[in-house]
């Protein structure tokens, strides 16, 4: 016969969920500034866990809102990073065609060539004035 698994001393199981639940959120918006596609990933986990959480701190009639926030925090990170994914899919060609510029650019007035063409070759793809949204920023 086994022995059920037990929660830590001082710490409920409901508490410790509502934690991951937050933990793992705030690291999936962080994933989706370095790694949006592992952001992504990490969003979806970190959204589960809030789901999962809910349930368990009303069964122990404890206060949810560390589980919302978690959830909310994750919805935004999950949104963020299907953002970023896409654009990147998206912009995909432009991209490499940049990479393949850089690599033969020796001086930095040539790096400045391959980005201004990057951005011409971005802005024919895109609707009218995203880039300026986004702050057309170097990738």
């Amino acid at each position: 016969m086994s022995t059920p698994v037990q929660a830590p001393a001082g710490q409920q199981p409901a508490d410790s969920a509502g934690r991951r639940a937050i933990w793992l959120s705030i690291a999936a918006l962080a994933m989706t500034f370095m790694l949006p596609l592992a952001g992504l990933v990490m969003a979806l986990f970190a959204l589960m866990a809030g789901i999962r959480a809910l349930p368990l701190l009303r069964g122990a009639r404890k206060p949810t809102g560390i589980a919302v926030g978690g959830i909310t925090i994750s919805s935004i990170a999950l949104a963020l990073s299907a953002l970023a994914t896409a654009m990147q899919l998206y912009l995909m060609d432009e991209y490499s065609a940049y990479t393949e510029c850089l690599k033969g650019a020796g001086t930095v007035s040539s790096q400045g060539e391959c980005f201004t063409q990057f951005r011409d070759a971005a802005q024919r793809k895109l609707p009218a004035d995203v880039l300026d949204v986004l702050g057309a920023i170097q990738p």
